[in-house]
């Protein structure tokens, strides 16, 4: 099964040994590597920890969110076998600023399509909440803007490297968000329903709690500022503790049946028409009868009330002013419509994107101030708080829509192609197993397989984007070293399928099913050699000795490129460029000049040495023709007169892979089938010419007597 004079047994154990020898680990960047990632007024705070966390300051200095790696978290192989990392900022709310490729070893990116069509995909994610349902793709369907899930668009071309990083980044924001953002909400937020309703007063709501009274009395302000420079600041208080200082009314405005028994009917269609523009603002009506007021004299309409603040889950929750129009039901009591009228009212927004959940009890902070002093005066202050909830009755919650394993949305988005593809598959296995005699004796065989290598070439090559490289077994190599996970393999299942029929080649052919039928590359090579047959242009075949030598060069390719990956793999992207597969089938020779006359080079070389890349310097083959050790059977039939006397299917191999002595060498056997058709000819097997000649002599003497 190995032959005599095969190299694969060393070969193999070789590969097997250099794989287990070395590992490449990835540290988080330090703070001189992600600072030029900030941009002013933003800046980088501390490390949080070892896992490649910085805090995000804003530009008072304040905690304003996190900075973090994809990596160290989430270390998802790309395609290329290495990780594809990101720089994720992330402000408190769980909305993403800004995500920047860091780096990445993707050979589609770096000298394919160019990395500009990644650097556009990251620009996506900003202002998207990890509330958001996130995918890469398009909606199948109708699609809505009411839909639940928020789509992203890929890159033609690109797909499986987009998902890749598209997991990366959500795998690392969420578990960044479960540790340090406890009170983000990551699934999608409740939100009123718009045909729920039920007659309600305002004494019905104050009573089951709907809105929410904070009282509170200058006793308690001066308690909370005695002891401190403070404490004699505020006479009134002094001389009247028993007093009200607060007295806070919160009602939540979302639900119809809330606002209409509490707003005017002009106050209440003002809020309709707010609401039906702005669906994912929650609006909160406060209220203040006290002296302290809801802002101060600085105020600007439309912006975030400066004494007021509100958190929900120990995160801080985005309010400002919706700048509505308050006018109150006329059964409301009429301090509350005293406060309006001295405008010690608002309707504050905020937005449900955020994680922000009506239905979960929440605090509204209000800042009691005091100053001291008469010129630059020295200001003091306290938080008072006011819990707030919103019975569930009111509020719809949508179903929490899991986005389908990356696996399955890619399948969704090629399904097509992959039923074309599984039929062919299907029909190229079923025409070269039982029927390979029968198929090689047709009298139209180079016409079929012209045609299928055609098919080859336009379908599962320039359609499907399924030419295998050596890049896929050199990331699975790379993610057995580093303990990390295949997944990266089911982002392009067109590839998986032709892997997954190659390696039952393996078993049944050897390296012959892929190589002679199913490469892309390799079908552009026949097509070159046989205009040149047309056009009568001379071949050059090397002599048996430089065959055999020539035939090293593909393992010391392949070799070359391990030791690459194991010790310097940012080049690899670059070294496997020896492939000329991503010039010539994925990018249509659309490259730079060197790329494109490497690849046409090779092409035109075909035209005078058969298949010369296939046969001495790919690398890919290399890893086919090792493979191919798990070959079960010898499948080209043999007579005991190859070799001696007979060397004619050795003479008509185009890939010398029949030796001297007429046994087979399947490790470079392309299944083109022409020995086959030759050893059932029995106008050109020359065993069979001369047995047919041999009976008609002894019929001849037969007939004589």
């Amino acid at each position: 099964m190995f032959g005599r004079k095969s190299p694969l047994r060393s070969i193999w154990a070789l590969m097997i040994w250099i794989f287990g020898t070395f590992s490449v680990w990835a540290e988080p960047l330090d703070r001189a590597a992600i600072e030029p990632f900030i941009v002013a007024p933003m800046a980088l705070g501390e490390k949080i920890n070892d896992e490649g966390v910085w805090e995000l300051l804003n530009s008072g200095g304040a905690p304003a969110g996190y900075v973090f790696e994809t990596e160290p978290m989430a270390p998802l192989p790309g395609f290329s076998g290495a990780v594809i990392n990101m720089l994720v900022i992330l402000d408190r709310d769980g909305r993403f600023l800004d995500v920047k490729l860091i780096s990445h070893n993707e050979p589609i990116f770096v000298s394919g399509l160019g990395e500009a069509a990644f650097h556009a995909f990251f620009e996506q994610y900003r202002g998207h909440s990890i509330s958001d349902t996130l995918v890469v793709g398009t909606p199948y369907g109708a699609g809505s803007d009411g839909s639940a899930l928020v789509y992203l668009d890929g890159v033609t071309k690109a797909t499986a490297s987009v998902r890749i990083a598209h997991e990366s980044v959500l795998a690392a924001t969420l578990k960044v968000a479960r540790e340090k953002m406890q009170g983000v909400s990551t699934g999608p937020p409740a939100h009123p329903n718009p045909d729920y309703e039920e007659d309600l007063t305002w004494d019905e709501l104050v009573e089951t709690g709907l809105v929410t009274r904070k009282t509170v009395p200058n006793s308690v302000l001066n308690a909370a500022f005695a002891g401190t420079l403070w404490e004699s600041d505020d006479p009134i208080a002094q001389d009247e503790p028993n007093e009200t200082y607060l007295d806070l009314w919160i009602v939540d405005l979302g639900p119809k049946s809330v606002a209409k028994a509490v707003l005017s009917e002009d106050s209440f269609r003002e809020l309709r028409n707010f609401m039906s523009i702005s669906r994912s603002d929650e609006p909160i009506l406060v209220i203040e009868t006290g002296r302290h007021g809801l802002v101060s004299e600085e105020f600007v309409r439309n912006t975030a009330p400066d004494w007021l603040s509100a958190e929900q889950g120990g995160f801080p929750i985005a309010m400002r002013d919706a700048d509505l129009l308050v006018e109150l039901h006329e059964d409301l009591p009429d301090e509350l419509h005293d406060a309006v009228d001295f405008g010690a009212a608002l309707i504050l927004r905020t937005d449900r994107r955020l994680g922000f959940d009506p239905t979960v009890e929440w605090t509204m902070n209000v800042e009691a101030v005091r100053e001291h002093g008469m010129f630059q005066p020295e200001v003091g202050s306290i938080k008072l708080a006011a819990n707030h909830v919103t019975d569930e009755r009111f509020f719809d919650r949508p179903e929490v829509i899991k986005p389908a394993p990356p696996w399955l949305e890619a399948l969704k988005n090629r399904q097509n192609d992959l039923i074309v593809l599984t039929l062919f598959l299907i029909a190229l296995l079923m025409l070269l197993g039982p029927n390979l005699s029968r198929l090689a004796g047709h009298q139209h065989f180079t016409a079929i397989r012209l045609g299928i290598l055609t098919f080859v070439v336009g379908f599962i090559g320039w359609w499907g984007q399924g030419q295998l490289s050596v890049v896929t077994p050199l990331g699975v190599a790379r993610a057995a070293i580093d303990g990390g996970s295949y997944a990266f393999l089911l982002y392009d299942p067109f590839s998986l399928a032709i892997w997954a029929v190659t390696i039952i080649g393996f078993f049944l052919w050897g390296r012959g099913l892929f190589c002679g039928w199913l490469c892309p590359f390799g079908a552009l090579q026949e097509f070159a050699h046989h205009i040149a047959r047309t056009l009568r242009i001379p071949q050059i075949e090397p002599s048996a000795v430089w065959d055999s030598r020539l035939k090293w060069i593909k393992y010391i390719v392949l070799f070359a490129l391990v030791a690459i990956m194991v010790t310097a793999p940012a080049r690899l992207d670059k070294a496997v460029e020896v492939e000329p597969f991503k010039t010539a089938i994925t990018t249509f020779f659309i490259r730079e000049w060197y790329y494109v006359a490497y690849a046409v080079g090779l092409l035109l070389l075909s035209m005078v040495l058969f298949k010369g890349f296939c046969r001495y310097v790919c690398p890919l083959g290399a890893v086919m023709a090792i493979s191919g050790m798990f070959r079960g059977r010898d499948w080209i039939a043999r007579r005991t007169e190859c070799g001696s006397p007979c060397q004619l299917c050795k003479v008509k191999c185009k890939y010398g892979a029949i030796e001297k002595s007429g046994r087979v060498q399947y490790s470079e056997c392309f299944q083109c089938l022409d020995c086959v058709t030759i050893h059932d000819d029995q106008a050109q097997c020359v065993p069979l010419i001369l047995a047919a000649k041999q009976n008609k002599r002894i019929l001849r003497g037969v007939a004589a007597e």
